[in-house]
């Protein structure tokens, strides 16, 4: 299966994204300090998914106006969600698998079944799900939503946060 990452992208991006420059640094990297299976593990998705009935969509509005704009807020994902309470808006991927199965992007009742298993102590009582796609936005990522999901990862006593990129 080919994978194209820019379907869902002006062509014009193409060549601006293929031409930025790599980081030239290590990855952030902490060491798990515990046996998995005594560890709670969290899940954070850039898919753009939100509580249907609670929540507000992310922001494409905006991002339509201004394509380099990506909507930087956060939304909790509560880890007995059900399928129906979940919906999704991103201007760069397809959410139509989402919205019959969010768990390729939140993979939740994988994370469960692996509770279930013995193989992983304990899931998060909530997850993150953001919208990817963050080029205006980062400021405000890396100075406010990534420094709150570092908070609430603490104060639930998360070990382990899994990316599920979009």
């Amino acid at each position: 299966m080919t994978v194209d990452s820019y379907a869902f992208l002006p062509r014009a991006f193409r060549a601006m994204f293929e031409a930025e420059p790599q980081f030239d640094h290590e990855p952030v990297w902490s060491e798990l300090t515990k046996p998995l299976a005594d560890a709670r593990v969290g899940l954070l998705s850039s898919a753009g998914m939100y509580l249907a009935d609670t929540q507000e969509p992310f922001d494409v509005e905006r991002e339509r106006r201004e394509p380099t704009w990506g909507d930087p807020t956060l939304r909790m994902i509560p880890n007995d969600v059900e399928q129906q309470q979940i919906d999704a808006t991103h201007l760069h991927i397809n959410t139509a698998d989402i919205l019959v199965d969010f768990n390729i992007s939140l993979p939740v009742a994988r994370l469960n079944e692996l509770v279930a298993e013995g193989v992983v102590g304990s899931a998060a009582p909530e997850h993150f799900s953001v919208m990817g796609f963050q080029e205006d936005g980062a400021e405000v990522w890396r100075t406010e939503i990534g420094p709150d999901i570092a908070a609430r990862c603490h104060a639930a006593e998360i070990d382990v946060l899994i990316l599920a990129p979009a």
